[in-house]
């Protein structure tokens, strides 16, 4: 079986982004890539997530070609491959449909920072794609022209995407992205929400830098898990 490891992870991960409520049933999608064989291991469409196993997840090519699988994989494929070639570095995509970055996706408005955490995403502002039907190649174009430097980007009318260079990081990321857009959200129901300036997200960044376990030489340094 192809991509086990991986395999495990969006099994494993899927249940979680079920159960914290970052999406409804069957809504959302995960996927993991290995650029070795330039495979992309991808949830099946429309299968609730703690009845996926191992065996139900799909691999492709990220021309949309089915290398391994019987289920037909998630109608988003073509998004996160676009996801994977604009940020070649990036090993996981986690599409959720999470309620406050959702609520900013259907005002198509971006994320500020109102919190620092919002550097995880590696931008000081998370933009929002233009809409497009969900599932279509419009869409992943969509994505591939407003997502930039940003690991992580909203979907007008729709929902979040995020990556990362594991499947954890990924998660992780958009965990916190889901905090930004609840803070933003309550800010703006009780006044003006104040947003972080350049010269205070440079400072965290530098910050980050140190925060955290130390690395073993040539390890990518965590910069979602505050």
């Amino acid at each position: 079986m192809l991509m086990e490891k991986e395999r495990n992870d969006i099994v494993e991960f899927g249940k979680q982004m079920s159960s914290q409520g970052l999406s409804k049933g069957t809504s959302g999608n995960l996927s993991c890539y290995d650029p070795e064989t330039g495979y992309m291991a991808i949830g099946p469409s429309g299968l609730g997530y703690f009845d996926t196993t191992p065996e139900d997840i799909v691999i492709m090519d990220l021309e949309g070609n089915i290398i391994e699988g019987k289920r037909k994989p998630s109608s988003e494929h073509n998004l996160h491959a676009t996801v994977y070639k604009h940020h070649p570095e990036a090993r996981a995509v986690v599409h959720t449909h999470s309620t406050y970055c959702t609520t900013f996706a259907c005002l198509r408005q971006p994320l500020k920072a109102v919190h620092y955490v919002i550097s995880g995403a590696g931008v000081d502002e998370v933009p929002c794609a233009e809409y497009a039907t969900f599932g279509t190649p419009e869409l992943a174009e969509n994505v591939g022209k407003a997502m930039g430097e940003s690991k992580a980007l909203l979907l007008a009318n729709h929902g979040l995407v995020t990556c990362g260079p594991n499947m954890a990081k990924a998660f992780s990321l958009a965990v916190n992205m889901e905090f930004v857009a609840e803070m933003q959200w309550r800010c703006m129901a009780v006044g003006t929400p104040a947003v972080l300036t350049g010269e205070e997200m440079a400072a965290v960044r530098v910050r980050m830098q140190s925060y955290g376990q130390a690395k073993k030489p040539g390890e990518p340094k965590d910069t979602v898990g505050y």
